[in-house]
């Protein structure tokens, strides 16, 4: 979404209209399912988290400085639920739900039926080294490796220092490699 026009629904919603805040919602929808998903490892719960952010999301509407990039406030405002959520319900990663990212896209070539079945086991194992780690070296991944948010981005929705987020990737990357390898699987 253009920032012109963020900034211009946002200003919309803090004066009361809310109907221009489902836009919103819409653009930050898919990206907010993946993070979830990623965090609380099924469908279910994801679904909560991402609702009950946008939610926490719109009532702290009037509060947000116009001046700050919407994106990550409210990758962090998800992130927070998502940790409150696993912290009161005791909430597993279970593998439940498959990033779409690795599914099968038009342009690829060469997908029969085999390479189907490798894409489907390798985004399984994926997901089960992703279920091994800690949820700290899960969360940086899925931002940087599955959503592409940039250094800066990631630190601001982390609250961390902008080098903090290197040093937090390197050993996410190290656990991730370390957990595939304990698979038996083949690591580049």
């Amino acid at each position: 979404m253009q920032r012109q026009l963020e900034i211009e629904l946002i200003r919309k919603c803090k004066a009361g209209q809310s109907r221009f805040y489902e836009p919103l919602v819409r653009a930050y929808e898919p990206a907010g399912m993946r993070l979830a998903v990623a965090m609380m490892g099924n469908a279910e719960d994801a679904k909560d988290a991402l609702q009950l952010a946008f939610i926490k999301t719109y009532d702290t509407l009037p509060r947000f400085d116009l001046r700050r990039p919407f994106g990550p406030w409210f990758f962090q405002i998800l992130r927070n639920q998502c940790r409150d959520m696993l912290r009161s319900r005791k909430a597993k990663f279970n593998f439940e739900a498959l990033d779409e990212r690795l599914e099968q896209r038009p342009g690829d070539v060469e997908w029969g039926p085999e390479r189907v079945r490798e894409r489907t086991a390798a985004k399984e194992l994926l997901w089960r080294g992703l279920g091994s780690i800690g949820a700290e070296h899960r969360e940086i991944l899925v931002l940087k490796e599955l959503e592409g948010f940039r250094y800066a981005e990631i630190a601001q929705i982390l609250d961390i220092p902008e080098g903090t987020v290197a040093s937090r990737l390197y050993h996410a990357r190290s656990a991730l490699k370390s957990a595939l390898t304990e698979m038996n699987a083949e690591y580049p």
